[in-house]
């Protein structure tokens, strides 16, 4: 069994994903490498030296740049990149609907125009695992239809039926491309998406659906999109109770350090977010007091490190002055040490969330940090 649960704090829950390229321990965030690579300069024995676990590629950009088929014949994302552990790629259905400014969904998948050169591009449920057996990751997502949010109700409902025919047919497709001996990683795990929108009911239906299909693991896809954060963790209420308990459950696309603390209480397993590293080349650095803005003036003279609890390469060596001086003068270093520093932070926030787990005392470390660790300094 792929998914172990070891321990329950209530719904927070401590396990291990066991998978062919390594055991990740869960609850973890995924650091997310959309081209093959950390936005910030960060290679793959970087995030080793991080505290990363899984890494996340992108089918949809890298199916246009360098091109699915060329990642195969170099061995795949692992061999391609060097990263030694998990890799999850997502489905590209999010990037069709978000980046695609010209594109037509129909039963069979959806044709859009790329967004590099315009060029017409069919993308259904086959053609997604297809692409993600070339890439030869750990783990393939389902490919699904990403709906605005809000959305009519009438259209969130056609949508999550042609997810789930989708769902069925990703399975289907993946299956007969291990079978033919045609994917990089004849272990590929297949994970679902349920979708919905904000209604609660055709969340809950749609997570009844999709969990009869038997994957691997289960994702709640479509929030962290602009809706309210109450109404976020509204939604994974009332879909986790219809979660297979013996699965892992992904919440994708989320998000800050006291989102994560909030959905872990709530029975949510893993986690990804471009927010850490996107906020790091903007300056914008976590500490366990909160966080700061390392261009304001009054870290010009500041000798101390980005955060004085954290153990990070970047803490240990340079002050937050030097930092400053670095973004102000627009050198290239200042934004890897800020991603570096940010995705340490991450990666080690999930293994005290584990511990507290461990420990029997999450409560007790969600309570402290909930309402801390996103707060502005």
């Amino acid at each position: 069994m792929a998914y172990q649960l070891l321990k329950q704090e209530r719904n927070a829950r401590r396990a291990e994903l066991c998978t062919v390229h390594g055991t990740v321990q869960t609850p973890a965030f995924m650091n997310v490498a959309t081209a093959a690579a950390i936005k910030g300069g960060l290679s793959a024995f970087d995030l080793k030296d991080i505290g990363c676990q899984v890494m996340l590629c992108n089918t949809y950009h890298l199916h246009l740049r360098p091109g699915d088929a060329l990642v195969a014949q170099l061995g795949g994302l692992r061999r391609f990149t060097r990263w030694d552990g998990p890799v999850l790629t997502d489905s590209g259905g999010f990037q069709v609907f978000s980046l695609a400014k010209l594109r037509r969904i129909t039963e069979e998948g959806v044709t859009f125009h790329s967004h590099l050169d315009g060029r017409k591009i069919f993308m259904g449920p086959e053609q997604s695992m297809q692409i993600q057996a070339n890439l030869g990751s750990t783990i393939a997502m389902a490919f699904d239809e990403c709906v605005e949010n809000p959305a009519p109700r009438e259209y969130a409902m056609a949508s999550c039926a042609r997810t789930t025919r989708w769902l069925a047919r990703c399975k289907t497709e993946l299956a007969r491309l291990k079978a033919e001996g045609k994917a990089v990683n004849p272990h590929q795990l297949l994970f679902g998406i349920n979708q919905g929108c904000t209604f609660v009911d055709l969340r809950v239906e749609h997570m009844k659906d999709i969990a009869e299909l038997a994957l691997d693991g289960y994702a709640i896809g479509g929030l962290a999109v602009g809706e309210p954060a109450r109404v976020m963790y509204e939604m994974i209420e009332c879909v986790e109770p219809h979660m297979p308990r013996d699965k892992i459950r992904y919440l994708m696309g989320v998000g800050t350090p006291g989102n994560i603390l909030e959905a872990v209480w709530r029975g949510i397993d893993l986690f990804d977010c471009v927010m850490p590293s996107r906020n790091a080349r903007h300056g914008h650095l976590n500490t366990w007091g909160g966080v700061i803005n390392i261009k304001n003036l009054k870290y010009e003279r500041d000798e101390a490190p980005i955060d004085p609890a954290c153990g990070c390469p970047v803490c240990r060596q340079f002050s937050r002055a030097y930092l400053r001086h670095l973004f102000k003068a627009d050198e290239m270093l200042g934004m890897r040490l800020a991603v570096m520093h940010n995705l340490y932070f991450y990666n080690h926030l999930m293994e005290y969330i584990r511990q507290a787990l461990d420990e029997g005392r999450y409560a007790a470390f969600y309570k402290r940090y909930a309402n801390v660790l996103d707060a502005r300094i």
